[in-house]
């Protein structure tokens, strides 16, 4: 299951991402926002973030128009390492060395087509782990100290 969530500058996208799941059978669950009326971002994002704390989601998407505000807020949630990915590359290794749970993009940043590129690797990749385990060890240690 993934939980995805926009603003209303990612609306648009985020329907097209939704056909494309429905296509393929991808199971997920719409946080918001339904339409393209102005919302404030960082409450869809801890919505979509909060999804994934408690493993009701596996994984996240979250779309604003440049993806910046909503992987900032998706961050504070203890436990989410969401990345801000701008192509196939930044998605794999967002995954691959990174084990990024939150995937968030910039709808003024890439097509839907890219956009559904980067989620095809985003969720085909998985975590390398090795060293990159001890790294995201590091990151949960500071979580730790930082995040009450």
């Amino acid at each position: 299951m993934i939980a995805i969530g926009c603003d209303h500058g990612g609306y648009r996208l985020k329907e097209e991402i939704k056909k494309y799941f429905e296509e393929k059978e991808i199971a997920y669950k719409d946080m918001g926002c339904m339409n393209e009326e102005r919302v404030d971002y960082p409450n869809i994002a801890k919505e979509v973030a909060k999804q994934v704390q408690s493993k009701e989601c596996e994984k996240g998407i979250l779309i604003c128009r440049s993806g910046i505000g909503m992987s900032m807020v998706a961050n504070k949630v203890k436990g989410i390492r969401c990345a801000l990915c701008h192509n196939e590359f930044t998605a794999k290794y967002s995954r691959l060395h990174n084990d990024a749970n939150v995937l968030a993009m910039g709808a003024d940043d890439v097509t839907v087509n890219e956009a559904i590129c980067m989620i095809r690797m985003w969720l085909a990749t998985e975590f390398e782990g090795g060293r990159h385990e001890e790294r995201v060890k590091l990151i949960e240690e500071i979580e730790k100290e930082n995040l009450k």
